[in-house]
């Protein structure tokens, strides 16, 4: 017999990804005996499975006295069918927030402190408000160096991780912040064309219109299994996919949909995400992005180069060897921001048309070849120039379509019904772009989640432009977004900052 108060269970068909919510009238004897108020955090069973749900109550007749609604995620999780009955008893208290709040007082998070946290993100244990005091605490109260190791490990230790039967495992990441900065999947083809096994496995958009994953799926299938993964790096040396398909490090995950909320990538945490899922997917040699400029998210070489130390030192704790490169990050890199925009700056440079983003060329070539002389493919100072060998005589592109067709298919990336271009009020030089704006029309267009949405920039810095000549171009999926993201647009002139000559 269940424990707890048996009510029969309805299907609400209420979307809340990875989050379990139940909804209960008010007036139940449930509610009134156990003195559940709303937003409580209650345990609902059904047979041998069980979830953390939060609590609404309802006035309404949406749900019966004797009924309990379950969201979709919350019905999917305890394998329910019609008419079926689930109990529901109060949550033990989470121990895992005293630590918490010692952290918002200045206090160290210990190893076993930060293990019994993820444990409990990884369990459901915590609702979005906990994840959200978490991740705010880490943010203000910064992370020294054994709280960032003893939190990566942590993540590391709930999930899959992967072993492969030989070495070097090379993978590259790129910090963030920066729109554009799509060199990734050029990257993966170039290394592996050359030789080296580099099974990538990237994030969706935190903060930003788009990540690597949103980007890559536009053009291949991304939601690999662990199987898959597998045998797409064995045949063709390298796979571009989402992490959190495989459980590699996957309470990042969930925290990120509650950090995209927030718009908040604490120091210590960035840290902690980056080498997780790298330590987690068998990466033995690490090339980092940094970029640095005014609008980018990290805003001073000083603070890049503090970062950079962090991501060092925690990645040799787990036997990574990881480099940064700190680069320009003072402009977006190439012309499109949005997944499918970037990924057609991706295919011109793989492609080698002339018209293709140089900027994303350049970019690109010094990471791959960084990363060719990390692995050991090329000799100290000759990386750059195999890479761009690689590029030119077109062994990179057919690699890329193999690991596209590996995947699952390659695709081709949509293209937007609505636009609007955005012309220069004045004439002069362009002497600031603010990419923190621009990386926020694309997302109030619908990017990353509509996928042809998102922005064409069409200056760049340093460039003359004439009154009435383009400087970009808002591209959305439907009348209503544009419309939203334009209002946006009127209301901040400066996106595009001009010298009078």
């Amino acid at each position: 017999m269940m424990a707890g108060h048996v009510m029969t269970a309805l299907r609400l068909g209420i979307e809340t990804p990875s989050e379990a919510h139940i909804f209960m009238h008010k007036d139940c004897h449930v509610c009134r005996a156990e003195g559940f108020a709303a937003r409580s955090r209650v345990v609902v069973s059904h047979g041998t499975k069980s979830v953390v749900a939060t609590l609404y109550h309802v006035t309404s007749g949406l749900v019966g006295l004797n009924e309990a609604g379950l969201s979709e995620w919350a019905w999917g999780e305890l394998g329910l069918g019609i008419g079926a009955k689930v109990s529901v008893s109060h949550a033990p208290p989470l121990e895992s927030l005293s630590p918490i709040r010692g952290k918002v007082r200045g206090n160290r998070l210990d190893a076993t402190a930060l293990r019994d946290i993820i444990n409990d993100v990884q369990a459901g244990r915590y609702s979005s408000i906990h994840l959200s005091a978490f991740i705010t605490a880490c943010a203000a109260r910064a992370l020294d160096y054994d709280e960032m190791r003893d939190l990566t490990r942590a993540m590391i230790d709930v999930g899959e991780r992967i072993e492969w039967p030989s070495k070097p495992i090379v993978d590259k990441h790129s910090i963030g912040g920066l729109p554009g900065n799509r060199t990734t999947p050029i990257v993966v083809a170039i290394v592996a064309a050359c030789g080296l096994t580099i099974p990538k496995t990237s994030s969706r958009a935190i903060t930003s219109p788009a990540g690597t994953a949103d980007t890559m799926e536009t053009m291949a299938p991304v939601d690999l299994d662990l199987a898959t993964m597998r045998r797409v790096v064995d045949k063709e040396g390298g796979c571009i996919a989402w992490g959190g398909a495989m459980g590699l490090s996957p309470t990042d995950d969930i925290m990120i949909r509650v950090e995209r909320v927030l718009d908040l990538d604490g120091e210590g945490q960035l840290v902690a995400s980056i080498l997780s899922k790298k330590v987690a997917a068998g990466a033995t040699h690490l090339v980092l992005d940094l970029p640095v400029g005014p609008t980018a998210k990290v805003r001073s070489y000083e603070a890049a180069q503090t970062l950079s130390d962090s991501l060092v030192e925690v990645g040799r704790a787990f036997g990574l060897v990881a480099k940064v490169i700190i680069s320009d990050g003072t402009q977006p890199v190439g012309r499109g921001i949005g997944p499918a925009l970037e990924a057609r700056d991706v295919l011109a440079v793989l492609q080698g048309q002339a018209m293709a983003p140089s900027d994303l060329r350049s970019h690109a070539l010094a990471l791959a070849g960084a990363l060719l002389e990390l692995g050991g493919a090329a000799p100290e100072g000759s990386g750059m120039r195999l890479a761009a060998e690689t590029l030119a005589s077109g062994k990179a592109w057919q690699k890329f379509q193999r690991i596209c067709d590996a995947q699952g298919g390659m695709r081709t990336p949509p293209v937007a019904q609505h636009h609007h271009v955005v012309k220069a009020r004045t004439s002069g030089l362009v002497e600031r772009i603010d990419s923190r704006k621009l990386s926020r029309v694309a997302k109030l267009a619908g990017a990353p989640d509509a996928k042809a949405a998102g922005v064409e920039l069409h200056l760049r810095l340093g460039a003359p432009v004439s009154r009435g000549e383009p400087a970009y171009t808002v591209f959305a999926e439907s009348p209503g977004e544009l419309e939203y993201a334009m209002s946006y647009v009127a209301l901040n002139p400066d996106i595009i900052g001009l010298a009078r000559t």
